[in-house]
């Protein structure tokens, strides 16, 4: 059987926690961010998992992390 490769995009955009689950940044804080209040900046600037439904998608594509 030859071996799986990663999906380089996913690889840069998922890490896995401890325990086995996916983690993801999250979106909305590229531009246009002086209409964004700070509270949600900071909030969208935490790490947050992968969903339940996704994450068998998110694996696939990074089977060695």
């Amino acid at each position: 059987m030859p071996k799986m490769k990663t999906h380089k995009g996913a690889a840069k955009r998922f890490k896995t926690t401890g325990t086995g689950k996916i983690k993801r940044g999250k979106a909305y804080l590229r531009h246009i961010l002086t209409s964004k209040g700070t509270k949600r900046k900071r909030q969208l600037d935490a790490s947050t998992l992968v969903s339940d439904a996704d994450a068998p998608k998110v694996r696939r594509m990074i089977p060695y992390q």
